[in-house]
């Protein structure tokens, strides 16, 4: 990184600086303002951070008007088709690919770590039963820290990477114990002779009953919407993650940060409103109404899982997931299902017609991960939990990379007051 390119403030009556702009490796240049109130006395205003660098990052690059999304450089088509999730979260973690004794290193540690605290599993009771999952798991892995005491001192990269790896292999496990208790049906423990995301879904649906078996295709499928949704540079809840942990606290604290912000229905709840509006929908039929409504900016409906706000082309990921839609749905012969009728028929309009395609309103990687998790049997309300479990590693190998950086500083951002000015305090009996 870095450029002998200057780019020049004019500013005031008759002033100007000069500032550095840096390169990345990829991507466009960035002019370096941090000497920007020090020597002009002025800030910047970039409401939502549109055009502002807020850190240099190795782990993951977008180029929205291309379509392009790299994991340490790797185009996130190869990975979701090469690799299986635990080596992903290997190469977040450390910058490379495992080799094969690597990678049988790291499955092992993580398999080994899938348990939790007995008196953890305890903490679900005092949730009420119909609690959304996600006001649970804020709650539960916030808790962590009161259990792991011997992985919190962030200056130490041993502790670091012990609580790395907790995280890595425990959510799953909380994930699924969250939906357990809000059905009602007794906790499924770890087993450690199956893989990472198969242990997950054995966690999910196994009763004490039965025995349950896992279907490959099904398996495959909700690895690679884990590999999917691993990192995605600096989003909301990613910034969140790391704005936490510019102040010092611990890890766990910091994951339920960003838990939070992954929430909100503009973030990672844009699957779960992909689904309700096909129940909204209702049928096939309605599909072509409801088309039109969306095209009317006064109407107030929206066409939810199309489009991206990074993604001014058509979003790699959606790519790869409409291929493992389709295969889910064939290999449990769901074509003919009411809600999967209707939403690969508003995908083909979508696809075919001129207003969303002159607009470049592709269908997004949420519209096809919510269609693949319903079909997987994970109810609408896991679906955000599902999300969160996947950007567990993003956000651990952002957090990790910010505090090995030497220039990282506590956030705080400034803002353009538009209050009151000074004024002087009047008595009660004088107003």
């Amino acid at each position: 990184m870095g450029s002998t390119k200057k780019a020049t403030l004019s500013y005031g009556e008759g002033k100007s600086i000069e500032f550095p702009m840096l390169s990345g490796s990829v991507g466009p240049d960035v002019v370096d303002i941090r000497a920007l109130y020090a020597k002009t006395g002025i800030f910047t205003y970039d409401p939502g951070f549109l055009s502002t660098a807020s850190c240099s990052s190795k782990i993951t690059y977008i180029d929205g008007d291309a379509g392009v999304l790299l994991y340490r450089g790797y185009p996130i088509e190869q990975l979701a088709v090469h690799c299986d999730f635990l080596e992903v979260c290997y190469l977040l973690l450390n910058g490379e690919l495992p080799d094969k004794k690597q990678k049988e290193g790291f499955v092992n540690i993580v398999i080994h770590h899938t348990m939790v605290h007995e008196q953890l599993a305890r903490l679900y009771t005092g949730f009420r039963r119909d609690s959304h999952p996600m006001a649970v798991m804020v709650g539960v892995v916030g808790a962590l820290s009161a259990f792991y005491h011997d992985s919190l001192d962030i200056g130490n990269p041993q502790h670091r990477e012990i609580s790395a790896f907790r995280l890595i292999a425990k959510l799953p496990t909380i994930v699924a114990m969250a939906y357990k208790y809000s059905v009602g049906q007794p906790f499924i423990y770890p087993q450690n002779n199956l893989s990472y995301t198969e242990n997950f879904m054995r966690m999910m649906f196994a009763v004490p009953a039965e025995e349950y078996k896992p279907n490959p295709v099904l398996v495959r499928a909700l690895d690679r919407i884990f590999i999917l949704h691993a990192d995605h540079e600096q989003n909301a809840s990613t910034s969140t993650v790391r704005l936490a942990g510019s102040s010092g606290a611990n890890p766990f604290a910091c994951i339920a940060a960003g838990i939070v912000s992954l929430w909100g229905p503009a973030h990672g709840g844009a699957n779960e409103a992909c689904l309700q509006m096909l129940e909204e929908i209702g049928d096939v039929s309605k599909v072509g109404d409801f088309i039109k409504r969306a095209k009317d900016k006064n109407s107030g409906v929206r066409l939810m899982g199309f489009g991206h706000r990074v993604y001014k082309n058509y979003d790699p990921r959606a790519k790869l997931m409409r291929e493992t839609c389709h295969e889910v749905l064939e290999e449990l012969g769901l074509h003919d299902d009411r809600l999967f009728k209707l939403a690969l028929a508003l995908e083909k309009i979508a696809l075919e017609d001129g207003y969303f395609v002159e607009r470049k309103l592709y269908p997004n990687v949420d519209f096809y991960s919510g269609i693949v998790q319903r079909a997987l049997g994970i109810p609408v309300s896991m679906f955000t939990c599902i999300f969160s479990l996947a950007r567990t590693v993003g956000w651990i190998a952002q957090w990790q990379e910010m505090i090995s950086d030497p220039e990282y500083k506590i956030g705080r951002p400034r803002q353009l007051y538009t209050g009151a000015a000074r004024r002087e305090f009047v008595p009660i009996d004088r107003r």
